[in-house]
């Protein structure tokens, strides 16, 4: 048996939290690795000692393989866990672990570089009577020998790389005339993403649906799987929403293709945690065929860990110390149904743009059944460096129904402040009736993000929002002079504070008077509601027209994040200049960022007088530039400068719009 007290966990984030977790109950110190971009996130706080990489950039920190085995040699590790992504299906980095007498928590390099390469990988298992897609698949293939094995194979196909995946270099092909178009497209995208253009053909099987099987095996020879994840709901090929088990599978159907997973495994006498990934036919349940293998932990495998009761962190550490897994295949059982929701940064009404800022707070569900792996902490600022992912949500419920409603209660119930995430969305695919009804396909997500809306600002947000604006500008204990309390009072009839707010659709004034305890609220010219408000700490409650409701808040960069029981809603305080009376929505225009990236032009000085349509500030996001106009001709006060790294909806000017003519005229002058 091999002793290990010391792991080194050799990532970041979410995944790098939930193997300290593991490692710590375990009794087993923690050693995390961080980037100067990290320095103060969570996985460095919560592990026992952390070792600074390097710079932001992966490549000169989490990728270097060896300032990490560095790192793991000065804190005396024994073990690395890899997590996944960075370096996880790395066979080199494997490799260099077993130089370094160190145990890599995961299989042999050899089993990594045989799974790493589709072509292979495929041949293997077939060897195996694991089924494979019907298709062609050997290095070397020429476009000609492709267009001419197309024809048997049968169309639609599917044009895949066989190195890296998410979706890169991949084609769908339903007519002959349009291959050599895809081959030369997906080589060059290929050849970029990976380095290599070496491209396979697969026969597109209709309906897909992307069933993969965890399997667990030890160093003694025994192998056994743990059941089925869902993981049909996708975007672009990345995954969203996955479950355990699938709606799909029947009883037989789910020991065949666990025994395939199995048998997947078998060929590269494989070690540790594995997952296999199927293509499964929604009109064909019975019939599937082998994907790839991935040699890590998957995102998704916390559903895995709630049906069966196993810790796979803990069971990666356990095999790799030379225990056997002392249970069968006979043994494994699977308890109700779990589901998983991923938190990305990244905005769902704008076409899914990356999203980023500070998060100013976190909000996170709890109770039976619901987990939440995260690996977020107030402070943590969200950037462009690394992965969008976030955060997971799970739930776990006695059947699907059960799991479908407590998880979209704890997505309700989840908030990040500061930064614009997915969570909306997620919770309105579970709504969706095929999700509900367990009609899925890998085609479904994209089928229908143009229902998909977001929900406009209630309200209720709009008064409560207000309301933590004018309770903070209260003073802590009474005053004798009542011109110093925000009340409304005045000789004769009260005037109201009047507060502007924004939000992606609508921009509206609150006004309220009076109190506290005791206050009326009015949006615009609508119905005028009681109201009362209390503010302790970042806790907001507000009883509206009878109805109390309970937010935590909080304010970034001008705007105001209110996570309340039924989600999390963002409004921007509208600053206003008087320009006439009785014209209550003249005021400043104001000029936020789409999304995160640099400032690389500004086209006006502070002061300047400009005109409609010129452009103010020109940002660059995601390899575009992005020039953001003046909406009305005014005065300008620009508020960022060229290089400025700027984060989504930061207001970047203010044009104060002209009073009138001879204003303008007298400015010129």
């Amino acid at each position: 048996m091999t002793r290990i007290d010391t792991v080194l966990v050799a990532n970041r984030g979410e995944i790098a939290v939930r193997v300290i977790r593991t490692l710590r109950a375990m009794g087993i110190r923690s050693v995390a690795v961080f980037s100067e971009a990290d320095r103060d996130a969570r996985h460095v706080r919560e592990a026992d000692t952390a070792v600074l990489l390097g710079p932001a950039a992966a490549r000169e920190s989490y990728l270097v393989i060896e300032k990490v085995i560095a790192a793991a040699q000065a804190t005396g590790a024994q073990a690395i866990h890899p997590g996944y992504g960075f370096l996880s299906e790395n066979s080199k980095f494997a490799g260099a672990c077993a130089d370094a007498g160190i145990a890599f928590l995961g299989p042999s390099s050899h089993a990594i570089e045989v799974m790493g390469d589709k072509i292979t990988a495929k041949n293997a298992v077939a060897k195996f009577d694991v089924p494979v897609v019907p298709g062609i698949a050997r290095p070397g293939l020429s476009d000609d020998e492709l267009i001419a094995a197309a024809g048997d194979i049968g169309y639609p196909v599917l044009v895949k790389p066989s190195a890296g995946g998410g979706g890169k270099g991949m084609r769908l092909v339903e007519e002959p005339g349009a291959l050599a178009e895809a081959l030369r497209s997906a080589r060059r995208e290929a050849a970029s993403a990976f380095g290599d253009d070496t491209l396979f053909l697969e026969r597109f099987v209709l309906r897909p649906r992307h069933i993969e099987v965890q399997i667990l095996a030890d160093g003694h020879g025994n192998v056994v799987h743990l059941g089925e994840r869902e993981c049909s709901l996708q975007r672009r090929h990345q995954k969203v929403i996955e479950e355990a088990p699938s709606p799909l599978l029947d009883e037989a159907t789910r020991a065949r293709i666990g025994e395939a997973a199995c048998n997947t495994a078998r060929s590269v006498d494989y070690s540790g945690a594995g997952t296999v990934e199927f293509i499964v036919s929604a009109d064909k349940p019975d019939e599937f065929f082998f994907m790839e293998m991935n040699t890590r932990l998957q995102v998704e495998h916390p559903v895995t860990e709630l049906v069966t009761g196993l810790d796979l962190v803990e069971w990666q550490v356990r095999v790799a110390t030379g225990e056997p897994l002392g249970f069968t295949q006979d043994d494994v059982t699977l308890t109700g149904h779990a589901i998983e929701a991923r938190v990305y940064a990244e905005d769902p009404s704008r076409g899914f743009l990356p999203t980023g800022g500070l998060v100013a707070d976190v909000v996170e569900p709890a109770g039976p059944g619901v987990r939440v792996d995260s690996g977020l902490r107030a402070g943590t600022v969200v950037g462009s460096d690394y992965d969008p992912m976030l955060a997971k949500v799970i739930a776990h419920a006695d059947d699907r129904a059960g799991a479908l409603r407590k998880l979209d209660r704890a997505l309700a119930g989840t908030g990040v402040l500061g930064v614009v995430t997915n969570i909306e969305f997620a919770r309105f695919l579970l709504a969706d009736p095929d999700v509900v009804a367990g009609n899925l396909d890998t085609g479904l997500l994209d089928r229908r993000l143009e229902d998909f809306a977001a929900a406009e600002a209630t309200d209720a947000a709009l008064i409560a929002a207000a309301a933590f604006r004018w309770v903070q500008r209260w003073p802590d204990r009474a005053q004798s002079d009542p011109w110093d309390v925000p009340s409304g009072w005045r000789v004769g009839v009260p005037a109201p504070t009047s507060i502007r707010l924004s939000s992606a659709t609508r921009t509206d004034h609150v006004r309220i008077t009076g109190s506290p305890t005791d206050a009326t609220a009015q949006v615009e010219d609508g119905d005028t509601l009681s109201l009362t408000a209390s503010l302790d700490g970042t806790t907001l409650s507000v009883v509206i027209d009878g109805r109390r409701e309970t937010y935590r808040v909080a304010q970034t960069d001008g705007h105001i994040w209110l996570a309340g029981s039924d989600g999390t809603t963002m409004l921007r305080e509208v600053r206003e200049l008087s320009v006439r009376t009785g014209d209550v929505h003249a005021g400043e225009a104001e000029i936020t960022s789409p999304m995160p990236g640099s400032v690389i032009a500004v086209g006006a000085d502070a002061g300047a007088h400009v005109t409609a349509g010129q452009t103010l500030v020109v940002v660059e996001a995601m390899k575009m530039e992005h020039s953001l106009t003046a909406p009305v001709d005014g005065v300008v006060d620009i508020l960022v400068a060229p290089g400025d790294q700027v984060m989504v909806d930061q207001l970047l000017a203010r044009v104060t719009p002209h009073t009138d003519t001879t204003d303008t005229k007298e400015d010129a002058s």
